[in-house]
């Protein structure tokens, strides 16, 4: 069982309204049972919204309350990303999910990068809100092509 980002998916979650669907992740559907998410839409906000970045550290530092999730008109969001992210930890909890396949560079579900809080395209190490909350509660976190990868060498 893999708890999925819903937008690989081909559910049109994401920010402006679309999706990035993964038609070899959806393979996975074969062997395994995927639990689509969006933290964003857990929380209540809309879709389509504003682009949101993490300023001032990444989704570990937003849970100790040390950075903000901002929108790009300057709306503090962070309430919001942390309502989803815990959301998302109750799905994890009642369906016993180890495993979870995100979206990377989003500030709700980035893996590996997150966009560095300048709104200017640039890229940083660091993971999003609602995948600081799962590592942090024993959920093993994977980009789709690190998934796919592990899947091909099985």
């Amino acid at each position: 069982m893999f708890l999925v980002s819903a937008c690989l998916l081909g559910l049109n979650c994401r920010y402006d309204g679309g999706n990035v669907l993964s038609r070899k992740l959806i393979q996975l559907a074969k062997r395994y049972t995927l639990i689509p998410i969006c933290p964003e839409q857990l929380s209540g906000l809309p879709t389509p919204r504003e682009s949101c970045e993490i300023v001032g550290g990444d989704g570990f530092d937003v849970l100790k309350g040390k950075a903000k999730v901002i929108s790009r008109s300057g709306l503090d969001l962070t309430e919001w990303f942390v309502r989803g992210a815990n959301e998302v930890l109750k799905l994890v909890k009642l369906f016993g999910i180890k495993k979870a396949v995100l979206k990377d560079l989003s500030p709700s579900c980035g893996v590996k990068m997150i966009y560095d809080g300048t709104f200017s395209g640039k890229l940083k190490r660091g993971v999003g809100v609602t995948t600081a909350l799962l590592i942090l509660n024993g959920v093993e976190v994977l980009t789709e092509e690190e998934v796919l990868n592990k899947e091909e060498e099985d």
